[in-house]
């Protein structure tokens, strides 16, 4: 057997203590909002999430004393709760900054620049993804996908929208937002800290003036379904049913290789459709 050198520590494997509680007036008050949150639902378990939220809004991620409050109130184990806690991305594992900086690097996005905005971004602040800069202001973690297709390259900031971005835009969000200057989300309501956010996401309401009354909706590249499906924009078809002749200004002619039609505009001859050419049993090799 290999001798453990004198200087190397060895882990025992021992469980950690059970996290300690908050602080009496911390507990008090959590106490009475989590009363208020679990009266929302039939069950009591079915308040998990927003109380992972309330317990964010506290320290700004999950710890383990976090973990402990909300298996206590709703009669659950650590290991139930730290289990969802783990599994969504909205819940932060370890702390992170006043703002949470979400570049999305899915594949439109990507496309449109959002993998160059997010490069952008780590060099410029100097941290990788789900690090968080010196001064505890940024964090900066790249998402799969925003839900914004029609805005890319779109940047998040604590889940308020920051569309049409580009390395430089992005480079000056994040400076205003380390100096304490004031940003603006693109729509949405107005900005607030990452444990402002939580306790709203808990279901709290938001009381700063104006924040309700702020929306922020799909754009129209995300709303012509519906308008075409309510009759509200003119209908233009892009693939003709079939059976329907296709419209043409001049004769009949053969497409180009540019103009190949898809097989669901001009169905081609098949065995099943073509008696001249029927499909017989395959033929073994050779023969």
């Amino acid at each position: 057997m290999t001798a453990t050198p004198a200087n190397q520590e060895v882990s025992l494997g021992m469980p950690q203590l059970p996290a300690p509680d908050y602080p009496a007036d911390v507990r008090a008050r959590l106490d009475a909002d989590a009363r208020e949150v679990i009266a929302r639902y039939p069950d009591s378990r079915s308040a998990l999430l927003p109380l992972l939220h309330l317990v964010q809004s506290q320290e700004g991620h999950v710890t383990r004393t976090g973990v402990r409050f909300c298996a206590e109130t709703l009669g659950l184990t650590t290991a139930e709760v730290t289990a969802v806690s783990t599994f969504y991305s909205m819940y932060r594992r370890k702390p992170g900054g006043d703002y949470q900086v979400g570049v999305c690097t899915n594949t439109l996005c990507a496309v449109m620049g959002g993998d160059a905005i997010f490069d952008e971004l780590k060099q410029h602040l100097g941290v990788g993804n789900n690090e968080t800069t010196e001064d505890g202001k940024v964090t900066l973690e790249h998402i799969e996908c925003n839900a914004a297709c029609d805005f890319a390259p779109v940047v998040m900031v604590n889940w308020e929208f920051f569309d049409d971005q580009t390395p430089e835009s992005a480079k000056r969000l994040v400076d205003d937002l380390r100096a304490g200057r004031p940003v603006r989300p693109t729509r949405g309501a107005p900005l607030c800290t990452y444990k402002e956010t939580a306790r709203i996401l808990a279901g709290f309401p938001d009381g700063r003036p104006g924040a309700v009354e702020a929306t922020g909706g799909a754009g129209p590249a995300s709303l012509i379904g519906l308008r075409l499906a309510k009759g509200e924009a003119p209908q233009h078809r892009v693939v003709h049913p079939r059976g329907e002749a296709q419209q043409q200004d001049g004769p009949p002619h053969d497409p180009s290789p540019s103009e190949h039609l898809s097989s669901h505009d001009a169905p081609q001859q098949t065995s099943a459709s073509d008696p001249a050419h029927p499909a017989g049993p395959e033929a073994e090799e050779g023969e």
